[in-house]
């Protein structure tokens, strides 16, 4: 046991070296020795403390963990105000704001300008007295808040105490920046609390505000916070303006060790603003925090005084906003798209909104039952989402708006292309048209056939397939195969060349594996791994290696019952299979495509190996390859894909922004893995 001169000596190496290693986490983004091993310099320190605890300092790092929960929060007057930034949602936005500039001035402005991102999360104040932190508060109205030194003690980004290795320490700091919470922290916070039966958080930011506003700091702890600092507002009785530039402020920021955002850096010219906007527009899925834009400041701290503030807004700075993610917009009218299933789905007509950067005029609502659940009427005020380049779907409806005049949906008694009664499907939630000749079943069918996971017939999309069938040359996927380069030229704004072109992309599609034929077909309840399974029983049970029509003979005599006995395939995806291959329609049209010289291969049997037996599902995107490269490498390896988890599945691949998937895995308990861990496997 050390004497207490000993352990005196100690305590004062251990809290240098935790802090050392505090600040090149958080300042510095350096990892040089692992978490476990810091908490273990971190346990030594607190057991010599509670050895000595008049030893016990307030900027020691065993004192974030601030004691009993508080009763309420004090009011806090700032010395200045704290205020916000005016909001740019354009490059035109930005140039009218340097416009506004200049008019001020008097003159153009030569300036630089210095770039940060612009966090998603709660502005606070702290002040340091003699490098030691004193108080923290929060932005309030701007001119008062409320202190929140004990919470934000416990955010291990926030120096207790200022670092003087590189600059003089002030008598006094007052530094502003941003509490925000970690996308996975977040992630795991939620997780914790859907194990134990309790309500999750909706985002990242209100768990932060929330968790900053704790009467219990303990819970603050728990929560693993981070701190980005962005302004000096005041130091040694000057407020604001000690340094000549914006970037020299974030310099003097790290080397007393305060986190401040590693992104930034400064511009030379409106262009280069633009250049560092549309770079994090476009990795803003890339960090592990959120951030909805980008703040542009002029780099001249004379400049962006001289300026001055407008309303509440400094004039030298303003956010350059991404376009939302979600907007709020109204149901013009709900109408009716049949599928090549002959399945009705309703779809919102909405007033054109920006979401994502593109214009969103339409939103799909799936069926029914979501209509119901959302209770969405035409009229209706609604806030829609897309996320990437996912659908845009209705998110909420804004029921507190509604005025009267809106009506509700009720699904068409007739097929509103061709006019036959419509069925509502006992065994699904789905109405559909049971017209075989329907014209729009035919039309989606074909845009089906000819996609990317089909038949992949490049450069022919819907506007091609619509003139085609709208001049009468074709009817179904089988006639394009009949095509002649004529047939094409005879289409309003086609020529020879591009004629030649579609009829080269056609052709090039005459020789197929059989899986990926089966899955082009459109069979209802038949993806790709279901085409998969069917291909390699056919395959197995034709035997034919030359004469590739023999599989369609296996195809076509094909029972129910025998169906039932392919792995994966159930009941109903069974009675789907056999109800399509025996419809006179259909047996027509499979001749039709042997007739036209269209070579179907059998599939090849999986072969073994290291995921044999392995059975797994992917959801969320992949950052090393797409989700089709990850089912081929799967099954280059043995494994099975498939479309659904349950408690056969091995594993769930997660990406991502994971979707439904994910949340079943954790129900189910099956093994979930990461990209990486995906990775590892694969190279086993």
């Amino acid at each position: 046991m050390m004497d207490k001169t000993q352990a005196r000596e100690r305590i004062g190496k251990l809290r240098t070296l935790i802090n050392h290693y505090r600040y090149e986490y958080h300042v510095l983004d350096k990892f040089s020795i692992s978490d476990d091993a810091l908490d273990s310099l971190k346990k030594e320190l607190f057991d010599l403390e509670q050895q000595y605890p008049d030893l016990v300092t307030p900027d020691s790092p065993t004192q974030r963990v601030a004691g009993k929960p508080l009763e309420g929060f004090t009011k806090v007057p700032h010395p200045g105000r704290m205020i916000s930034l005016n909001d740019a949602f354009s490059e035109d936005d930005i140039r009218d704001w340097l416009q506004r500039l200049e008019n001020i001035l008097g003159h153009p402005y030569k300036g630089e300008y210095y770039c940060d991102l612009k966090m998603d999360g709660l502005a606070v104040e702290l002040r340091y007295e003699d490098g030691l932190l004193v108080q923290a508060s929060t932005r309030g109205d701007g001119m008062t808040g409320e202190d929140v030194t004990q919470n934000i003690r416990t955010v291990d980004a926030v120096p207790l105490r200022l670092r003087s290795d590189e600059r003089k320490i002030p008598t006094l700091l007052l530094v502003r920046g941003e509490v925000f919470l970690k996308k996975s922290e977040f992630e795991r916070i939620n997780k914790e609390l859907e194990r134990a039966g309790q309500k999750t958080h909706a985002n990242p930011r209100n768990l932060a505000a929330g968790t900053i506003r704790q009467l219990d700091p303990s819970v603050t702890a728990g929560r693993k916070l981070s701190f980005y600092a962005y302004s000096i507002v005041g130091i040694d009785g000057t407020y604001g303006g000690a340094f000549e530039s914006h970037k020299a402020e974030y310099d003097a920021l790290r080397q007393w060790g305060l986190a401040v955002n590693p992104h930034g850096r400064v511009a030379s010219n409106t262009e280069e603003v633009f250049a560092f906007y549309h770079e994090w527009e476009a990795k803003r899925d890339s960090l592990d925090y959120e951030f909805d834009g980008t703040v542009i400041s002029v780099n001249d701290n004379d400049t962006y005084r001289l300026v001055g503030i407008v309303g509440k807004a400094p004039r030298g700075a303003i956010a350059f906003k991404f376009a939302p993610r979600q907007a709020q917009t109204i149901v013009e009218d709900i109408i009716v798209q049949v599928g090549r299933t002959g399945v009705l789905t309703p779809v919102a007509v909405l007033q054109p909104v920006n979401i994502g950067g593109t214009t969103v005029s339409r939103a799909t609502l799936h069926n029914m039952d979501e209509i119901a659940r959302l209770g969405v009427k035409i009229g209706d005020t609604v806030i829609v989402g897309r996320a990437g380049d996912v659908i845009p779907d209705i998110i909420k409806v804004l029921s507190e708006l509604r005025t009267g005049k809106e009506k509700v949906f009720h699904m068409p008694k007739r097929c509103p292309i061709c006019g036959e009664p419509v069925q509502k499907d006992p065994e699904q939630v789905a109405f559909k048209c049971g017209n075989s000749d329907c014209p729009a079943k035919k039309r989606e069918a074909i845009y089906h056939f000819v996609g990317r996971n089909a038949m992949n017939i490049d450069g022919v999309g819907p506007k091609i397939i619509d003139a085609l069938m709208d001049a009468g040359f074709v009817q179904d996927a089988a006639d394009l195969y009949s095509l002649k380069i004529d047939d094409i030229m005879n289409l309003e704004r086609f020529g020879e060349v591009s004629a030649k072109n579609i009829i080269d992309a056609i052709r090039a599609r005459t020789r197929m594996p059989l899986a990926r034929f089966i899955f082009a077909l459109g069979i209802e309840h038949v993806g790709e791994e279901t085409a998969i399974a069917l291909a390699l029983w056919a395959s197995a049970k034709s035997k034919v290696k030359s004469q590739k029509s023999k599989v369609f003979d296996v195809l076509r005599n094909v029972t129910q019952e025998e169906l039932q006995t392919i792995p994966d395939i159930g009941p109903i995806v069974a009675r789907s299979i056999h109800q399509w291959l025996s419809h006179a329609y259909n047996r027509n049209l499979l001749k039709k495509f042997v007739d036209a010289g269209l070579k179907i291969e059998p599939e090849k049997a999986i072969a073994k190996g290291a995921l044999s037996g392995k059975t797994f599902v992917i959801t969320g995107s992949l950052d090393t390859m797409s989700r089709d490269e990850a089912k081929e490498r799967i099954r280059a390896q043995g494994g099975d894909i498939s479309e659904s988890v349950s408690k056969k599945t091995s594993f769930v691949i997660a990406g991502s922004e994971p979707g439904s998937k994910y949340d079943k895995a954790q129900k189910l308990g099956v093994s979930i893995l990461d990209e990486r861990a995906f990775l590892d496997l694969l190279c086993r």
